[in-house]
């Protein structure tokens, strides 16, 4: 699915009026009829409902939405907030329709002093101002968002929190920004919801199908994406009759060190659950006894070392590599990972400890192949690109890096993010806040290792490893809190996210 910026949806709304064709006013009513039949199914007949309406589109749809609610038998207080000497002209003609109705109760605001109380439990909609913001609020618009921010009513946002820019928010006024506890959004997810600092004014979002033209949606060029299962299955190839172990290759994993044998067991269990043909695990002396005992499906590859990684002398005969989870930072597991990556020929995928090496040794990471795949969470990004004063920066400095070293960049959080060479971004749909716990990192690890080692391009590896982690979590939190949830728990569902995408 595509994320597209203002100006393109906004190109998008007036493609689908001249197409379709279809009237500016009735394309505002089917979105709004969305938008009510979704709040719907959390409305009470006893609730107060008071929908706050700005003058432009954003004020039309919630108007659209008011008289749906009059003529649904709600108690519906609809509030005008008078910003501009100007409605747009959707907004006039939602404004007649709604005064036509015997129960509406419509209310001009103009100052502070005229607004109204709101009582605790009741209904709150925010159609003040859509996606057109182009600066910060201030005056007497922010001080409406203040008053409906103090309530201890239950928020909810039309499309996109008044003050809440749908890209970049460096440099916003957090105070003036609408805080949502509901947002309702159209057609497709704005930017600015796969970053962190914005979920205080989205809380739980849901995009609604309005009809916007699909023709026109497919032709626009767009860096970001949100990723769904139909994107995944497309690329996935089926077992023939006449396949063996040969034909899924065979991975390498170098994880663990004393102490940390659990990283790799963890890594190297999640690696086999995707299919790989083989997977060996080169592990300190002290952990072999463990891997060999708690993995009896994989191999063990022993370094000579007894506690840390000091080196592998063959790596020919594996398809692919992948190195982090648990190593520690040894000076001699620094030198061995130095050798790897000048020997290797192959993508290799990078987490932990490995990205932790390369942040003391950057001038490394230009030798890796071309189409390595670095996982790294918040930390280990700015360990390796610098400190970011937002979620976009922070975003912009993993392009940077994916671009200059032609690597795949996999920023760890609530939607993952596969930044690819050429910058496209790739924000992932599932997951839970279960999965903030140690080890699921070192599952993903494995996970994406054992796609990439069947043969998947990089690309799909990241994307299919992402998602289906995430979906693991979210099959996983259906049978117990997600304060319990545990890396193991991802790994035993992976069986069941392959087959609800794939099957």
């Amino acid at each position: 699915m595509k994320i597209l910026n203002t100006q393109q949806i906004r190109k998008a709304d007036q493609y689908t009026i001249e197409n379709e064709p279809i009237a500016s006013i009735d394309l505002m009513e089917r979105a709004s009829k969305a938008f009510f039949d979704a709040i719907k199914p959390r409305l009470k007949k006893q609730d107060i409902i008071r929908v706050f309406c700005g003058m432009g589109n954003n004020g039309g749809d919630g108007l659209a939405v008011s008289r749906m609610l009059v003529l649904s038998g709600y108690e519906v207080h609809t509030y005008k907030i008078v910003h501009s000497d100007k409605a747009s002209p959707d907004f006039q003609t939602n404004e007649k329709r709604l005064k036509k109705l015997k129960r509406a109760h419509f209310h001009e605001v103009q100052k502070k002093e005229e607004f109204p109380a709101i009582e605790p439990g009741d209904i709150v909609i925010d159609a003040v101002f859509g996606s057109g913001l182009t600066r910060p609020l201030e005056g007497f618009p922010a001080e409406v968002i203040k008053h409906l921010n103090a309530s201890e009513g239950i928020r909810i946002a039309l499309d996109l929190p008044s003050g809440l820019f749908a890209e970049d928010n460096t440099g916003n006024i957090g105070d003036n920004i609408f805080k949502a506890q509901y947002t309702y959004t159209f057609q497709l997810p704005k930017l600015s919801f796969m970053f962190a600092e914005n979920a205080e004014y989205l809380g739980q979002w849901q995009i609604l199908n309005i009809g916007l033209s699909k023709t026109f949606i497919d032709q626009e060029e767009t860096p970001w994406h949100f990723l769904l299962d139909v994107d995944l299955k497309p690329h996935y190839q089926y077992r023939n009759k006449f396949d063996h172990k040969g034909t899924f290759g065979h991975g390498l994993l170098i994880a663990g060190s004393y102490g940390k044998s659990g990283a790799a067991l963890l890594s190297a269990r999640a690696a086999l659950q995707m299919g790989p043909g083989l997977v060996t695990t080169h592990v300190p002396r002290a952990n072999y006894t463990i891997q060999q005992l708690g993995l009896p499906e994989g191999m063990v590859s022993i370094d000579e070392d007894e506690s840390h990684f000091t080196g592998i002398k063959d790596i020919g005969p594996y398809s692919a590599i992948a190195i982090g989870p648990g190593l520690g930072k040894e000076p001699q597991t620094q030198n061995a990972l130095k050798m790897l990556i000048q020997n290797a020929t192959r993508p290799m995928v990078l987490d932990a400890d490995a990205l932790n090496i390369l942040a003391e040794n950057p001038t490394w990471i230009s030798f890796l192949p071309a189409g390595s795949i670095l996982t790294p969470h918040v930390g280990e990004l700015e360990r390796l690109a610098g400190k970011s004063g937002s979620g976009w920066e922070r975003l912009e400095r993993a392009r940077e890096m994916a671009f200059r070293f032609k690597c795949y960049v996999v920023l760890k959080g609530a939607h993952t993010a596969v930044v690819c060479p050429d910058k496209q971004v790739i924000f992932n749909s599932t997951g839970n806040p279960g999965m903030a716990k140690g080890g699921s990192g070192d599952v993903l690890t494995g996970m994406i290792l054992g796609l990439l080692t069947q043969g998947y391009s990089p690309l799909f590896s990241c994307m299919a490893g992402v998602y289906l982690h995430g979906l693991s979590a979210d099959l996983a939190a259906r049978k117990k809190p997600m304060e319990s949830l545990m890396a193991t728990d991802i790994i035993n569902f992976i069986p069941r996210a392959l087959g609800n995408v794939f099957y």
